[in-house]
């Protein structure tokens, strides 16, 4: 589990633009290790490393952004757990603003979670087991 900085990028919703974004992230290796598109928003959640090359490359190509703070995690990929998470951040009092994820039969899921609180989150989590 890890406190990371989420990029909120504002593309138009025409065809080139995620083409567009990826080979500016590719023009200096950077990684995309989590994206949430969706057709409601014309606001991409991306996970970018090196988060700073990242935040430069955007600024410098004039992209429209903005940065958070999100905790992403990987939970077993059984039922039940993700409501446990849920759970105990209900306890916490943190409020899970959204979540996207993925995972495959077999292997952990991975979680990014836009909450109330990133501390306090991150502290009512601390006791799960990690895969």
């Amino acid at each position: 589990m890890q406190e990371q900085t989420q990029f909120c990028i504002g593309l138009d919703n025409r065809p080139g633009m995620l083409a567009q974004l990826c080979d500016v992230f590719k023009s200096r290796d950077v990684n995309i290790e989590a994206l949430c598109v969706t057709d409601d928003t014309d606001c991409v959640n991306v996970i970018a490393s090196p988060p700073e090359t990242a935040e430069q490359l955007l600024a410098d190509h004039g992209f429209r952004f903005f940065t958070e703070r999100v905790v992403s995690m990987q939970i077993d990929n059984t039922p039940g757990e993700l409501g446990r998470v849920a759970s105990k951040l209900a306890d916490a009092g943190v409020n899970i603003n959204y979540v996207y994820g993925a995972g495959a039969e077999g292997h952990p899921c991975s979680l990014v979670l836009n909450v109330s609180n990133a501390d306090r989150a991150m502290e009512a989590l601390r006791g799960l087991v990690a895969v």
